[in-house]
């Protein structure tokens, strides 16, 4: 409602104007001020926390600027990644931060720089402890051709894998796929470097029967992007302008390094043997990450 307006009802005696502000008070009109300084992200949990740190510095570089803050509040809810896209094009979401691929770039406007540099392309996977000598032994053939992976079906990753020519067993959720693994459903379980730190405190003394495989890794190339609605170019252009601003002064390197020191402690103490595979669900158009902050490609 206009300030104007809203100005006249705040100055009448009449009842009417009473419980008409009553109801606009009540339904949230009054605060939309403050609203408008909320952004609502997804998804949330501590495997994410460094992507929305990254957010909130970029936001940061820019305020110092034009003087704007923004409250970064996540949406707790668990829904798979097309609800959230459903929530982000219909605002209920303003940003996401995900992979990239053809459906989400035709729906939502992507924040094109990566936030993560590549390092989750970077693959290695939880096992059972009692499998770890059979892994050991293998080529890297071997695993492609009698490995049975776990992933989330509607994961990026799970088309990724499965066109290169692994055995992969599709489901649906998150913790549940540290279940099946250690009920045997499934060989091995991959997942990202930077997401292995903590979830090796988090879901491993859960299943004390996993471990983390340490001979084998795929690695393919996988930028991860913020993305808003088409309509938010506005939020777009600050978030891009925020992240090259911390990328010039260091900041951006700085926060990625900190965040990932127990990947890149990990990725120093194991000798993976790294097979590289394409990612055939990037779209063209999208750069390869540029993986020099944190390894070598040979």
């Amino acid at each position: 409602m206009p300030l104007s307006r809203l100005s006249k009802l705040l100055s009448c005696r009449h009842p009417w104007c009473k419980r008409l502000l009553a109801l606009i008070c009540l339904l949230g009109a009054v605060p939309a001020q403050a609203a408008d300084n909320v952004i609502r992200y997804y998804p949330s949990g501590s495997i994410y926390t460094y992507r929305w740190a990254l957010l909130k510095l970029a936001l940061d570089h820019v305020e110092k600027v034009d003087h704007h803050h923004y409250e970064l509040v996540p949406l707790n809810d668990k829904v798979t990644q097309w609800r959230a896209e459903q929530l982000l094009s219909t605002g209920k979401v303003d940003v996401l931060a995900f992979a990239p691929n053809a459906q989400r770039e035709q729906l939502l406007q992507p924040v094109r720089m990566d936030i993560l540099k590549g390092i989750i392309g970077y693959r290695v996977f939880f096992v059972r402890k009692d499998d770890l000598p059979i892994f050991k032994g293998m080529t890297p053939q071997q695993f492609r051709a009698g490995v049975r992976l776990g992933l989330n079906s509607q994961w990026a990753d799970y088309l990724i894998m499965k066109n290169n020519g692994y055995e992969v067993q599709p489901s649906i959720g998150y913790e549940s796929l540290f279940e099946m693994l250690a009920a045997g459903r499934f060989d091995a379980f991959p997942r990202g470097l930077n997401e292995v730190g903590s979830e090796m405190k988090e879901q491993l003394p859960r299943y004390p029967g996993l471990t983390l495989e340490k001979s084998k890794a795929v690695y393919f190339p996988f930028p991860v992007y913020f993305w808003v609605s088409k309509e938010n170019k506005p939020l777009a252009r600050r978030v891009l302008q925020g992240l090259k601003m911390a990328e010039r002064d260091g900041s951006f390197k700085e926060l990625f390094l900190r965040s990932h020191a127990d990947a890149l402690r990990l990725l120093a103490e194991n000798g993976w043997q790294t097979t590289p595979i394409n990612n055939t669900e990037l779209p063209p158009g999208n750069a390869r990450p540029d993986t020099s902050w944190w390894w070598k490609r040979r």
